[in-house]
């Protein structure tokens, strides 16, 4: 199973990622200006079982692949490794910027969390992510890799689910404060980036 220095190491980059705002964060936000807090933590909460979905995916397709070849099983993460250093030198290089919250009508709870997961299913990028980004904390030394992936896969969702939740109860401050230091964009990026880049370098050197 997953040791705890691994675990800690992955929930401290998960923190890191959630400081830059992507479309589901923006969701929340705009589901919440437009409905309320309550609409916005349905929101959260539907994309967290997004996440759950491609966590399951992934997890069913790592372990296919181990079975089947441990070498299949890395050159999935070189590949990983290769496409978060991709995104890592796009980060760093980003011009600071204000993300705009897309507009959307308001709608129920109930209809805000079933529209959020099929929203965070289809998209594309966020599969890729997990395809990328577990596989750097999987040990197959260690047990089951369906396991660890699960576990891995679950923690992420719960931070998810938590992160979205603290937005919903706390977007007009953060609105006011995003709206002040526009300049903290340029900084997120950069962290975010250097965190890419730092998982890319770390399976790159490492023995298996």
């Amino acid at each position: 199973m997953t040791d705890f220095s691994t675990l800690a190491g992955f929930v401290v980059v998960v923190l890191g990622l959630f400081l830059i705002p992507g479309p589901a964060v923006l969701l929340v936000f705009s589901r919440t200006i437009e409905g309320g807090r309550t609409v916005g933590i349905a929101t959260g909460l539907g994309i967290a079982v997004g996440d759950l979905v491609h966590t399951l995916c992934a997890a069913i397709g790592l372990s296919a692949l181990l079975m089947t070849s441990a070498l299949a099983f890395s050159v999935v993460k070189y590949l990983g490794a290769a496409y978060l250093f991709y995104l890592g030198v796009r980060a760093l290089m980003a011009k600071s910027q204000v993300a705009a919250m897309p507009s959307v009508a308001p709608i129920s709870a109930g209809r805000a969390f079933l529209e959020a997961i099929p929203a965070e299913v289809l998209n594309p990028k966020t599969a890729l992510f997990f395809l990328a980004f577990l596989p750097q904390f999987v040990q197959p030394s260690a047990g089951s890799v369906f396991a660890q992936c699960m576990a891995l896969g679950l923690i992420f969702v719960a931070l998810s689910a938590l992160y979205t939740s603290g937005l919903a109860l706390s977007v007009k401050p953060l609105g006011k404060a995003l709206k002040r230091f526009g300049w903290l964009s340029r900084w997120q990026s950069q962290a975010i980036g250097s965190i890419y880049i730092a998982l890319g370098v770390k399976v790159a050197f490492q023995e298996r």
